[in-house]
């Protein structure tokens, strides 16, 4: 597993983590193995949310015991974002996980609440050393901009968005303006929403001849793409799922190779808005 340096944090992060979105959704036990296969395997970003159900409950399973390493994040729902509202959260989420804080804290995406109270909040949770960072999601350039004209510079740890070889919007505005700014971004549903390429289609078999070459899998080759300029965070709900994910962070693609699945996945046209989840 490879790392780099997250934003304008200190932290050296796993380029593939792991993401719990509907990871309550099946077997409890299964999952929490899985979870804990991935940090075996080098996946040691975990990210959720209190959207997510009961995963911030599963993780606390999976976790504890083995705090120490890991890079946990959580975010706080649009409708809580107030400055009050943001403490009480992220005191539920660290209950939740069974831990005394957090690696990252993002806010889900814009809301009716100002960003400066949410921010105060989050600076507030950084005093109280209940966060150690803090970063958005799901927000495009007009949005990354006011978020940058409320904090300062230098604050903002990552920009959490959609991003998958089917939709790269990204690309246009939002994945430039954030490595021109030192914000990470962090790459969710990589494999998109049950519409990952067939082997039978025209990019799946420029996957497939890619991944014969590195002796892995579509998936992992997909993965290992996005992680060129982003971190990417696949859920597994099963252990040999977790490994194969935790195995795309040891592939470098070729220039030649990650030209050829550009080609096979063109980004298209720039969207009037931010395609999110």
């Amino acid at each position: 597993m490879r790392f780099r340096s997250f934003g304008p944090t200190p932290s050296q992060v796993a380029i593939i983590g792991q993401g719990s979105w509907y990871l309550d959704a099946g077997d409890r036990a299964s999952a929490v193995t899985a979870l804990q296969r991935g940090i075996d395997a080098g996946m040691t970003h975990i990210d959720t949310a209190e959207m997510y159900g009961d995963a911030e409950l599963v993780i606390g399973d999976a976790i504890r015991g083995r705090r120490d390493g890991l890079f946990l994040v959580s975010k706080v729902l649009p409708q809580n974002a107030s400055r009050a509202g943001v403490i009480a959260a992220c005191e539920r989420s660290l209950k939740r996980l069974g831990v005394e804080q957090l690696d990252g804290y993002l806010l889900h995406w814009r809301g009716r609440y100002p960003l400066e109270a949410t921010f105060e909040a989050f600076e507030e949770l950084v005093s109280a050393g209940k966060i150690a960072s803090w970063g958005v999601s799901n927000f495009d350039v007009s949005d990354l901009e006011d978020a940058m004209a409320a904090s300062g510079p230098g604050r903002i740890a990552c920009n959490q968005v959609l991003y998958h070889l089917g939709e790269r919007a990204i690309e246009h505005a939002v994945l430039p303006w954030c490595e021109e700014n030192g914000v990470a971004v962090v790459a969710y549903s990589p494999f998109g929403h049950g519409d990952f390429p067939s082997e039978g289609s025209a990019g799946g078999r420029v996957l497939a001849d890619v991944a014969a070459a590195h002796n892995a899998t579509a998936r992992q080759i997909a993965l290992a793409w996005l992680a060129q300029r982003s971190f990417v965070i696949p859920k597994a709900s099963t252990a040999r799922h977790a490994e194969d994910n935790a195995r795309a962070g040891d592939i470098e693609l070729t220039q030649d190779q990650a030209r050829r699945i550009d080609q096979a996945f063109p980004r298209g046209r720039k969207p009037s808005s931010l395609p999110m989840l």
